[in-house]
């Protein structure tokens, strides 16, 4: 049944993804962010359709994140790219405006919504998110500067391929979409959770079978119960916050979680397998 609910939610992400591109982004040459972006330009310089595109740049990263990153994680975010590609092809691509603003804002708010849900449930729209996570492993620099620098790298292509303005549109549609991501799910590439529970040993080991992040273990006591407990801290990707939500609800559903935006960390991050 889980299987069954996230492959629905994947879905219906992919769904929305898919509309705000044929019927907002793409009639208006404004582009999305990451990959979905570059498939757009490719588009719209060759006769290949952006959902080809999409799926052939997602192919090698698929393969590399497989490899890297984790199997379960990079089949969801390539299933949500499958299915996005699918309906990119099904769907006609409609202008329903012609105005370029309302285009920019209501295809940012559509896909962000669609991105959004699926990050919520565990996966990603693949491309660009599974490449920062790998490059990310393999240096200091914090995930958000390789969104930035991809990202920049769209705005400038369209400007110089269409022109300036659609650039800056393009600038809008990344603000709104990633506004609404936040507001759904979280853009912050790194979260802490500290996780007072009864069940310290079970929780450590069940964590640790599913993510392979480091935690430190603190005394604590109930200030009401006067109950010894004990404070597991961990510090995660995005990406990993559905999961490590479903394990704490597994091994103890009476822990109390509290998750905060981790603005930068320094030393050990992540437990090598």
């Amino acid at each position: 049944m889980e299987t069954f609910k996230k492959v629905s939610i994947y879905t219906i992400g992919s769904i929305l993804v898919a509309v705000a591109l044929n019927f907002f982004l793409i009639p208006a040459n404004v582009f999305a962010s990451g990959f979905t972006g570059f498939a757009q330009i490719l588009a719209a310089i060759t006769p290949i359709s952006t959902g080809i595109y999409l799926f052939a740049l997602n192919i090698p990263v698929a393969l590399i994140g497989w490899l890297k990153i984790g199997k379960l994680f990079t089949l969801y975010s390539f299933l949500s790219v499958a299915i996005t590609t699918v309906f990119l092809e099904v769907l006609p691509v409609i202008s329903i405006s012609e105005d370029i603003l309302l285009n920019s804002v209501f295809g940012g708010v559509i896909i962000g919504i669609g991105a959004g849900v699926i990050l919520k449930y565990g996966a990603s729209t693949a491309g660009v998110d599974i490449i920062a996570l790998i490059l990310a492993r393999y240096s200091d620099r914090p995930l958000g500067i390789y969104f930035f620098v991809i990202n920049g790298l769209i705005v400038i292509t369209a400007g110089f391929l269409f022109d300036w303005e659609k650039a800056l549109y393009t600038l809008v549609t990344l603000y709104v979409s990633s506004r609404i991501i936040d507001s759904i799910h979280t853009r912050h590439v790194k979260l802490t959770a500290m996780i007072v529970t009864k069940k310290p040993d079970d929780l450590q080991i069940a964590i640790h079978e599913k993510l392979t992040r480091g935690i430190t273990r603190i005394p604590a006591k109930g200030g009401y119960t006067k109950e010894d407990k004990e404070m597991l801290m961990i510090v995660i990707t995005r990406y990993e916050l559905y999961s490590l939500q479903n394990i704490i609800a597994n091994v103890d559903d009476k822990a109390f979680t509290n998750i905060v935006e981790t603005a930068g960390i320094y030393g050990m991050f992540r437990k090598d397998r």
